[in-house]
């Protein structure tokens, strides 16, 4: 088989789906891409057996058409050494060999057959399905990533809920320390479901929608075991993690009478300078807070160092305010929240501390997040 492709255009879609391919792998055939020739439609996949992420090319020069297994790093590495212009590509189906021809020059690598490479299964007969904007699910799943757990033991708490209803789309992540919480009113299903959507490909799929225009729709099909995720140029389909996700509401406090409402600029800076000085086991800064003044401490005991900001807030609440927040966790919630101001509502320095935006430009749309104190 025979084309001819944009070495630029090639090589920014194979940076796009290499993402899929882990840096060790016990079969060779996931380390390479999957060329499929079919018509004029070139289509490229990347797998690691979890997730498999398909892109295409739609070419002008092509002759014939067949599947070849070409090395991903080797590939992407050569291409990486072009300027902008037409590469045509000769590929032997019999013995796998690449003769590719630049405007000066000549290169031969060899592939391997692609017929080793997994297949995904079909979706179930009983597949949910739901339509969404790119730029409503791109604030979606980046609002919520972050607060999944690296803990693989917990596999349920590594990957995002979905949750469909005829009122909302909702996603949930958390990793039992922090919570974060988005919900859209705009988008709905006539039966509720949901799924757990596995960090890995989220993350992918976050890289992808932002190359998506904003009001792209991105259609989502899904069943009790993978889901297939179609956008513009590309289709991700990864399986799902299995079981029951946690009950994340009984964990949300409902009266929460202590409020702080505060700049997040401001807020975020100060807490930055104080948190390098807190004890680095433990990462604890103390909020004190009494009218429209706010506190901010930390220190370490075995270097005898502290700390401590003061900054204008606004607070009402039943009595003044003592609480510890691993600062880490705070600053991370802080810069994922878009907001000029945030509002910290809280119950009692033992539970946890609900934070959200003030300002909410699009009705439709509803964040919060959650973040467990420390003893002081």
């Amino acid at each position: 088989m025979e084309f001819i492709v944009s070495s630029s255009d090639l090589l920014s879609q194979l940076n796009t789906i290499k993402g899929v391919i882990n840096s060790k792998n016990t079969l060779q055939i996931l380390n390479c891409f999957i060329f499929t020739l079919d018509g004029n439609t070139l289509k490229i996949e990347a797998s690691d057996l979890e997730t498999t992420l398909e892109t295409s090319l739609v070419l002008e020069n092509v002759k014939g058409s067949g599947v070849i297994a070409i090395d991903a790093k080797k590939l992407t590495d050569m291409l990486g050494l072009f300027s902008d212009e037409p590469l045509t590509f000769k590929i032997d189906l019999t013995n796998y060999k690449i003769h590719i021809l630049s405007a000066s020059g000549e290169y031969d690598i060899v592939g391997m057959s692609g017929e080793e490479f997994p297949k995904n299964q079909a979706l179930a007969d009983n597949s949910s399905s739901f339509t969404v904007p790119a730029e409503v699910l791109q604030k979606a799943v980046a609002s919520t990533s972050f607060a999944t757990s690296d803990d693989d033991a917990r596999p349920i708490l590594t990957g995002i809920l979905f949750e469909l209803t005829d009122e909302h789309l909702r996603l949930v992540a958390t990793d039992s320390h922090k919570l974060a919480r988005y919900t859209r009113t705009d988008v709905k299903a006539e039966n509720n479901a949901s799924f757990i959507f596995p960090k890995k490909p989220a993350n992918i799929l976050k890289n992808i929608l932002n190359k998506e225009a904003a009001d792209n729709a991105v259609n989502v099909k899904f069943d009790e075991k993978q889901v297939i995720i179609s956008l513009t140029n590309f289709v991700l389909n990864c399986r799902l993690i299995e079981g029951k996700y946690p009950n994340y509401a009984a964990v949300i406090p409902a009266q929460n009478p202590n409020v702080l409402q505060i700049n997040k600029m401001d807020f975020y800076q100060k807490l930055r300078r104080v948190a390098y000085f807190a004890d680095p086991s433990n990462g604890l800064v103390k909020l004190e807070m009494s009218g429209s003044s706010l506190s901010i401490k930390a220190q370490n005991l075995d270097s005898d160092s502290k700390a401590a900001e003061e900054l204008n807030c606004n607070y009402e609440g039943d009595d003044d305010m003592k609480i510890g927040f691993k600062s880490k966790f705070l600053l991370t919630i802080l810069d994922n929240i878009n907001s000029e101001d945030v509002s910290i509502q809280m119950s009692d320095p033992s539970r946890a501390g609900i934070i959200v935006p003030v300002d909410k430009p699009d009705e439709n749309e509803d964040v919060l997040m959650l973040l467990m104190p420390m003893m002081i």
